[in-house]
Formats: C-alpha cells, sequence, structure tokens
C-alpha cells in the first residue's frame, strides 16, 4: 500500500512540475536544436476572404469593431464581411443593418441565428453561406491590426498549413487579475511559437485565426475551434501554426469574477480533452506533436486531479520521512497563501501569482461538475469587464 501511495504521490508531483515548469524548459531546448526552422511568409498570397465575427448581445461594442474589420488592409475586391449573429436580442442587428446601409462599397452581410446554440454553432451556420477560399474568425471585442489579413493569408505558403492563429494582446494590465492573465499569455505565445515552428500548435485563440473554408470542420456545438481546429488538423498530417506578426488587441477579466466565469467555461469539456483522441499516443505518426500534447494540454487539463492526489498521497507519507513532512507543509502554505489573498486582498505580485493559479484550478473542478452534472452548455456569457 505504501509503494502505491509512494507512485500516486511521485506520478502527480511529476504532472505538475512538468506541466507548469518541465514542459516549457524542454521546449526552449528543443526549439534551439531547430533554430533553423523559421516562419515563412510570401506577401503575394491574396486570395479571397471572409472575416466572420461571431456576435451575441454586442451592442457595445459591435460598431467598434465593424469599423475596425472595414479599415483592414486588404484589397477591397477580395475581402467580404459575414457578421453571425447568434440569435442577439439587443440592439446589435439593428447596428449591424444600419451600419451596412452606411457602408455600401464593402461587402457586409449579417447571417441571423435563429436559435441560439452558442458561438461554435453560429460559425457552423455562416460557414455555409461563405463562398471565399479563406476564413478568417475574430471575436466581436476583439480590436485586429491593418495587417492582419495579409499577415494570416501570406503564412499559408504550403497545403499542409491548415490553419493560422495570430497573436492575442492584452491591452489592460490595470489590475492585478488582468495583469496575471496578461503575464500567462505572454508565457503561453512563446510555447507556441517554438511548437508551431517545429511542427504544430496545440490550441489556438478565438479572437483571430484563419482557415481554408473548403477544410472547414462543423464541430459539435459544445466544442470550441481554438482547441478543436489544431487537433483536428494535426491528426489529418496537417500544420496549424501561428503568426504573431497578425495581432488582435483585447480586454482580459478585470475582476476575478469574470476571469473565473470565463476559465469555468474553458473546462466545459475538460475530460474528454485530457487524451481526445487515442492515436495522439502513435508518436512514430504523429511526431513531435505527441509530445506537445502530452506537455502542453494532457497535464494540463489533469492539474486539478494532480493537485487532489499529490496532496492525498502526501498525507498518508508523512510519518515515513522528513521529506514528506517538508512538502506537504509546503503544499498547506501554498494554499493559505492564496486563502490570505482572497480575504485580505494582499498585495503581492507573487502571491497573486499563487492565487491566479488557485483559481484556474477551481474553475478546473467547477468544470468537471458541470460535466459530470450535465450542466456544461455551449453559450459563451460574455465578461461586462471584457467589453
Amino acid at each position: 500500500m505504501e509503494m502505491v501511495t509512494k507512485i500516486i504521490f511521485y506520478v502527480s508531483g511529476f504532472i505538475i512540475i512538468w506541466a507548469m515548469v518541465g514542459y516549457t524548459f524542454s521546449l526552449k531546448v528543443i526549439g534551439r536544436i531547430y533554430k533553423n526552422r523559421k516562419l515563412t511568409k510570401d506577401y503575394s498570397l491574396q486570395p479571397t476572404v471572409t472575416v466572420m465575427v461571431v456576435a451575441h448581445n454586442e451592442e457595445k461594442v459591435i460598431i467598434d469593431k465593424l469599423n475596425n474589420i472595414i479599415q483592414l488592409d486588404y484589397p477591397n475586391e477580395k475581402i467580404e464581411f459575414l457578421i453571425a449573429s447568434d440569435n442577439s436580442t439587443d440592439k446589435t442587428n439593428d447596428y449591424v443593418r444600419d451600419f451596412i446601409k452606411k457602408h455600401t462599397d464593402k461587402s457586409i452581410r449579417l447571417y441571423e441565428v435563429r436559435e441560439r446554440k452558442g458561438k461554435t454553432n453560429a460559425q457552423n451556420e455562416a460557414h455555409k453561406v461563405v463562398n471565399t477560399e479563406f476564413l478568417v474568425m475574430t471575436d466581436a471585442n476583439s480590436i485586429m491590426n491593418k495587417n492582419c489579413i495579409k499577415e494570416l493569408m501570406a503564412t499559408f505558403t504550403n497545403d499542409d498549413i491548415a490553419y493560422v492563429s495570430g497573436r492575442l494582446s492584452i491591452v489592460n494590465s490595470t489590475t492585478e487579475v488582468s495583469d496575471a492573465e496578461a503575464n500567462y499569455w505572454d508565457s503561453d505565445l512563446k510555447i507556441r511559437e517554438i511548437e508551431g515552428r517545429i511542427q504544430t500548435i496545440t490550441a489556438g485563440n478565438g479572437a483571430l485565426y484563419a482557415c481554408r473554408t473548403n477544410e472547414y470542420y462543423d464541430f459539435d456545438p459544445i466544442k470550441s475551434h481554438d482547441s478543436a481546429m489544431p487537433l483536428h488538423f494535426a491528426l489529418q498530417g496537417k500544420r496549424a501554426i501561428c503568426n504573431h506578426d497578425a495581432v488582435a488587441f483585447e480586454k482580459a477579466g478585470e475582476n476575478i469574477e469574470d476571469e473565473f466565469g470565463r476559465k469555468v467555461r474553458m473546462n466545459r469539456r475538460l475530460l474528454e480533452k485530457i487524451i481526445p483522441d487515442i492515436r495522439l499516443l502513435n508518436i512514430f505518426r504523429y511526431r513531435w506533436f505527441s509530445y506537445f500534447y502530452f506537455g502542453h494540454r494532457t497535464c494540463r487539463y489533469l492539474l486539478w486531479l494532480s493537485h487532489l492526489f499529490v496532496f492525498i498521497s502526501n498525507a498518508l507519507l508523512i510519518s515515513d520521512h522528513w521529506f514528506y513532512l517538508l512538502t506537504f507543509i509546503g503544499q498547506l502554505l501554498f494554499y493559505l497563501l492564496a486563502v490570505i489573498k482572497l480575504i485580505i486582498k494582499i498585495n503581492n505580485k507573487y502571491v497573486t501569482l499563487i492565487y491566479y493559479y488557485c483559481v484556474t484550478l477551481a474553475a478546473q473542478w467547477v468544470g468537471v461538475y458541470n460535466i459530470l452534472t450535465g450542466k456544461a452548455k455551449p453559450f459563451w456569457e460574455k465578461a461586462e469587464s471584457t467589453r
């Protein structure tokens, strides 16, 4: 029994350390080995493009978004704009219709989804009316830099490149919560850049990404393109990469309630994401992607369970050796600092990072609970502090 407990302790501890530190370090080393692999661009590539914006009750930001996309630097005759309104009940649709009337020189269409089933379903429906060669998808509250489309299209230099993600830049590092999220993104983007340069990324972001229209796949509405598309294409032997010169600017949640809610929604398919496809175990076929997925996704998706297992197994091993006593005290102090931050609102960078990490763990647990109780839904309730 003691041997089993130790195995659980060390395996769980490994998953935590590898997810948070080990994988990132290993990828930097691997990246140096493949330092000669560079992102190739061809700016002569200017195919026809549809920019799709999915919106649900976005009356606060939709005009700014529309003004943003019509100013994109791309040949007017090769770009179209499609607003997929996911059963909006506010003035979003009225604002879009009025905007279309005032900008007849632009190809702008409104697609109204009659029954709200979430962002992915709206994309699935609206995709059916797209006739251009490529699709660029972006969020209603994201502001794109002018060269986004040129940058994304210039990256499709080979037929095996099926998906290109842009860079999400957080613009409001003004609160502890938004600052913590910005720091997370900066770190994660560096990982994705190396993954894409070597072979393929494990996830994109909903703020800005592109794919070929004829390769678009109708995913289950409860899934999100962020995690589903790169995996889908990787399993087909194609590449999902990132071009961080294509930038979308967005506000992060400024309060913990908004950020916690966002993370819970992100974990609405957590259990099946741990090992989403048994084929990933075939490292001879999927090569680096199997390694990337295990370190960047599987281990992170197991953090909620690993922390529970390492805590319980550590408690059972305290009397066995002084090492286990120290690690258990360390865990208690770690969680205690998070509780202190919650109660006292202490202003310390490192305590804030611990607190933010624990909020992420709690969101995973709530996500698992929602899955097991059937409460996980495809709807994406927007965080007001991000508008």
